[in-house]
């Protein structure tokens, strides 16, 4: 039974996607004739998790969320198969943590945008386990996503760390009883991550080192 692992969210973390998604969900709002700021997609959409909600009831659209999120998704398919880049220091973290500890992703994504991302930086044969949305039943912040990931890993989640990008995945994994660090980028910076083990500027602080560390607390 490996001595721990580290599980990575995939958007905001490995790739560099919440400005695509946030131009998805904008690109679908206005045929409604709406548009959010970037403040407003921070806070409902990334920091709590329920944006198609919030959108459907402020400006009183006449379609449902998952409406929304359905027109939203090939949209953004379109948008990240075109755009998409990786997070500064991925490359560098997934070499430097998996050649001590096996690694997943565990993600609000759908298998096929995950996959395609993973597959075109190669980045797949980095991982023990993907875990994408259809993989558990409840959504970040619950900890379905994370206590799956760990059970692929075969690692008991209290020697899981958990590597998250918001407040929402940071009470995922406490939720599920792991490790935490935020590493927060431009749209969560605001975010509350009073119950993250550590908060870190980059990847690149992410060490063997700190992850022992982490899991012996």
């Amino acid at each position: 039974m490996p001595a721990a692992g580290v599980i990575f969210d995939l958007d905001g973390v490995i790739i560099d996607s919440e400005d695509l998604q946030y131009r998805a969900y904008s690109e679908v709002l206005g045929r409604f004739g709406v548009s959010v700021s970037r403040a407003e997609y921070g806070r409902e959409w990334i920091a709590k998790g329920v944006g198609p909600e919030y959108a459907v009831r402020t400006y009183r659209l006449p379609v449902s969320p998952d409406e929304i999120r359905r027109l939203k998704d090939p949209v953004y398919h379109r948008i990240l198969r075109r755009e998409v880049t990786l997070m500064p220091g991925v490359p560098e973290a997934l070499a430097r943590l998996g050649r001590a500890y096996p690694l997943a992703v565990a993600t609000n994504s759908k298998q096929a945008d995950t996959l395609l991302v993973l597959d075109r930086f190669g980045l797949r044969p980095s991982f023990q386990a993907v875990v994408t949305r259809e993989m558990y039943v409840r959504p970040k912040p619950a900890p379905d996503a994370f206590a799956a990931a760990a059970e692929r890993l075969g690692v008991v989640p209290g020697r899981c760390v958990v590597i998250e990008d918001t407040s929402r995945g940071i009470a995922a994994a406490v939720a599920a009883g792991c490790r935490s660090i935020a590493v927060p980028h431009d749209f969560t910076r605001d975010n509350d991550f009073s119950q993250a083990t550590r908060v870190l500027p980059s990847l690149d602080a992410v060490t063997v080192e700190l992850i022992a560390e982490l899991v012996d607390r």
